[in-house]
């Protein structure tokens, strides 16, 4: 049984690291998400475990009724369609960020900031450049996690998936050790997403800092990305 375990760790690991359409799907979203950025990755594995899991019993007690094929061949329409969506999200989150600089007034002996940017002291007016966002700011991590959940179950509804996760599951002597498989396959692409996602936000959050330039082409390449890879799944 640890075997087994074991394989599905690895197996689940190994689904992740090898699909563009995962990383391209996660990318825009984690890099535009400076804090907690780990939990997006986690979320999107957990909605993948759950479309596999779900494949994975539909497949066992309906083979012969179960259209299990042409169900996953249209959730791969879909899996498209939203790498589209956070793709061109992406590029309009990027085009909503400016620079800009404003003028203002104060004293030397008492003045404090209660935000941070660069700034160059001069006798007289002082300027200030710095980035913000247009439009209302709230957070976005809330529908950042409903939308990585989200593409997490397509992914794991799709074809893609059954190769290492139903397909092995369904070929255990027994379904305890089917669902031990499973339980693995899962752990593993939440930890390793979770990881990948993390790393994004890390990059996210260093090049929000230290240039708004950087960040908008770091996000634009990934939006790109997901664009042309939900693209290749409609048309391929």
């Amino acid at each position: 049984m640890v075997a087994i375990f074991f394989a599905g760790l690895v197996a689940g690991t190994v689904h992740v690291i090898t699909g563009p359409d995962h990383l391209a799907a996660v990318a825009p979203l984690a890099l535009s998400q400076r804090q907690k950025s780990w939990l997006l990755g986690a979320r999107w594995g957990g909605g993948h475990a759950s479309g596999v899991i779900l494949v994975a019993i539909l497949a066992w007690a309906f083979r012969e009724i179960f259209p299990v094929e042409m169900f996953s061949n249209w959730c791969e329409r879909l899996v498209g369609v939203m790498l589209i969506g956070i793709g061109l999200w992406g590029l309009r989150k990027m085009f909503r960020f400016e620079l800009h600089a404003h003028e203002h007034s104060h004293q030397h002996s008492q003045h404090s900031h209660n935000h941070s940017h660069d700034h160059l002291h001069e006798d007289g007016p002082h300027w200030h450049v710095h980035a913000h966002r247009t439009g209302h700011h709230q957070d976005p991590s809330h529908a950042h996690s409903h939308a990585a959940v989200a593409v997490g179950v397509l992914h794991g509804l799709a074809g893609g998936s059954h190769f290492l996760g139903v397909l092995p599951a369904l070929a255990m002597p027994t379904r305890w050790a089917a669902a031990v498989y499973l339980l693995a396959f899962g752990i593993g692409t939440i930890i390793t997403m979770a990881g990948y996602s993390f790393a994004f936000g890390s990059i996210g959050s260093r090049t929000q800092n230290s240039g708004i330039k950087f960040y908008k082409y770091a996000l634009a390449t990934c939006s790109w990305a997901a664009i042309v890879v939900g693209g290749y799944w409609l048309v391929f």
